[in-house]
């Protein structure tokens, strides 16, 4: 099996696609709007990839939080809010927005098992701070590290009801970040003792079985490499500090903060430590090139790997998205607004 995440192309597979995908045997795959038109052509889609392994528990993933990073769109998928929207009910009703959150992600959850999505990529663990920049801005569930881990705690829980596997994301830490990693690489001039505060939701659900690390230089830890491909940062930081043994995903490999070839970026984030290689673009020959640099996952990985599919699973019971929803909505207008 090859440690990797592979993007799709289109609606459906391409013959060159199934049959490499057929040899490569990846770990799984992401989802874009590119790859969602509507319920029907996507559990299709979903479908046909897991017929291609004949596992039905596999990673199939997507980044679907609400606002602004939305793959499964309206009119076709129900409107969800930032994360923002349950930081500000937190200061005012902290019960409420857990229970909002919780049933927010829970009904997102179900929509996206529905369509034979497994994995999504929320919430965002990341501490919000004044000079936090826009790529993660009301993405946010707070600036208290308690709060933010007592919501992101509510998202996992809400997803996990609807047997849909959430992730720690951005670990150590994306909120010290000014630039965003998109687009070039930033660097983090705190403190070790400063950085406690970013980590720290981090600690608190470190139990959970996946998360995904930072394309980002924290100088206090490692003065030369982005947390992603830093043995310092992976083993220290996030392995040893935070106690997170689950599966480290990279964040995109294709971002601009790294540097280098796409196979070559992919097989320094292995070294350094990570699992599983995040490769979002669906460039075949970048994807061949990741499976013959990057060779087998390791024991170690696979074993991470086996506890993601184990929290893999069906809906813990019966009550209607609608009802969800509006639940959502009424604890969400106790500060006049809803999603």
């Amino acid at each position: 099996m090859t440690p990797a995440i592979f993007g799709i192309s289109g609606l459906e597979l391409t013959a060159d696609e199934r049959a490499f995908f057929r040899e490569a045997d990846p770990v799984g795959y992401i989802l874009f709007a590119r790859n969602c038109a509507n319920r029907d052509q996507l559990r299709r889609l979903t479908d046909d990839l897991r017929s291609i392994h004949g596992r039905e528990r596999l990673i199939v993933s997507i980044d679907q939080e609400g606002g602004r990073v939305v793959r499964m769109k309206p009119p076709e998928w129900p409107r969800y809010p930032a994360g923002e929207a349950f930081a500000r009910l937190f200061e005012i009703a902290p019960a409420s927005a857990i229970e909002a959150a919780r049933v927010n992600a829970e009904a997102m959850g179900r929509e996206l098992a529905l369509v034979g999505i497994s994995v999504d990529y929320h919430a965002p663990f990341d501490v919000r701070r004044p000079e936090t920049d826009n790529v993660i801005g009301d993405r946010a569930l707070g600036s208290d590290p308690m709060q933010v881990a007592a919501l992101g705690r509510a998202v996992l829980d809400g997803l996990g009801r609807a047997g849909v596997v959430g992730c720690l994301k951005h670990m150590p830490g994306h909120g010290r970040a000014t630039v965003d990693s998109h687009k070039e690489l930033p660097r983090v001039e705190a403190s070790v003792e400063e950085l406690a505060v970013d980590i720290e939701p981090f600690r608190k659900l470190s139990a959970h079985p996946l998360g995904m690390s930072a394309h980002i230089v924290f100088t206090a830890w490692d003065t030369v490499n982005p947390a992603t491909l830093s043995k310092a940062v992976i083993g220290d930081v996030i392995r040893r500090e935070i106690g997170f043994d689950g599966l480290l995903l990279t964040d995109d490999i294709d971002m601009q903060a790294l540097e280098g070839t796409i196979p070559e970026r992919a097989e320094r984030a292995l070294t350094a430590g990570c699992d599983v290689v995040l490769n979002c673009w669906a460039r075949l020959d970048d994807m061949a090139g990741i499976v013959e640099r990057c060779g087998s996952i390791r024991d170690a990985s696979a074993a991470r790997l086996a506890r993601v599919h184990a929290a893999m699973g069906e809906p813990v019971d019966a009550i209607e998205t609608s009802d969800l929803l509006a639940k959502r909505d009424a604890l969400l207008a106790i500060m006049g607004e809803a999603a």
